[in-house]
């Protein structure tokens, strides 16, 4: 369990090298079911995931306080992430028609604080269900966005489209082949290090971070036929990205546990200026 000291600094970026890069171990820990209370249930449900490699100091000069770049033999990656959320409820309900079904999109990178715990840092979560968005905000202070978003399955392809409420940002639209016979990633694969993630930070007004888990078992992945995807999330994140996706992957349907936000990440010494 976390403690609960935690840094009342304001947010900044860390171009700081400090912190204990994750070991294997660790990323596997955090496939095994917190002690804690739940406090949600989910299904998430036709993933997609496009990566893009992007350098790390590109990515590092974003992060809070606290977080440092997780890489991939010396890369970052970011992710855009359409899926299905589906019988969204706290843990000791049942789901609600018209609430617990809605889309959602994320823009993600990949992190770990300095005991070298990995996890997903989001610069965004498109959802087309108002009352989610109020909820992650003010409860996970997480960034998340009302969205105008559909989708449907069309013979064997799936049609997914986006676009942000009150943003001049243009529709981002994603169409791509949902499969089955998934396998789980292999430990050390890229795949591995972009999917296999149970954990995530989130910083309040106050620059104050949090973590929190989530279990389900490892997704089951597959390389997906994609025909149309986007980079307006990224670049409404202020990312330029360049070219075709380095990965695209697929999931199937992945039933989620959720449990509390934690707070009390050691937070590396600040260096005195002429150190």
């Amino acid at each position: 369990m976390m403690s609960n000291v935690v840094s009342s600094a304001p947010l900044e970026p860390n171009l700081s090298a400090d912190g204990i890069r994750p070991q294997m171990a660790q990323r596997l820990a955090l496939r095994h079911r917190p002690k804690a209370m739940a406090i949600g249930r989910q299904r998430w449900s036709h993933l997609l995931f496009a990566h893009w490699e992007i350098a790390p100091r590109a990515i590092e000069a974003t992060l809070p306080r606290g977080l440092f770049v997780d890489t991939f033999e010396g890369s970052a990656y970011l992710g855009i992430v359409p899926f299905f959320m589906e019988r969204v409820r706290p843990a000791w309900l049942p789901p609600v028609p018209g609430l617990s079904w809605f889309l959602e999109l994320n823009v993600r990178t990949y992190v770990h604080d300095a005991a070298g715990n990995p996890g997903v840092w989001f610069y965004s979560l498109d959802c087309n269900q108002p009352v989610a968005v109020a909820i992650a905000r003010r409860f996970f202070h997480l960034p998340y966005f009302h969205a105008r978003m559909a989708a449907r399955q069309q013979g064997a392809t799936m049609y997914y489209q986006s676009q942000r409420r009150g943003a001049a940002a243009a529709e981002s639209r994603y169409a791509w082949e949902p499969g089955a016979d998934g396998t789980p990633a292999r430990a050390g694969t890229l795949e591995f290090f972009l999917v296999e993630r149970y954990l995530l930070f989130a910083a309040d007004a106050q620059g104050r971070l949090f973590g929190g888990r989530v279990h389900h078992t490892p997704y089951r992945i597959y390389p997906p036929v994609v025909s149309e995807f986007s980079v307006e999330p990224a670049r409404a994140a202020g990312f330029t990205l360049n070219g075709p996706p380095a990965s695209l992957l697929a999931a199937e349907t992945a039933d989620v546990t959720v449990f509390p936000l934690e707070s009390g990440f050691a937070l590396p010494a600040r260096k005195a200026p002429n150190a």
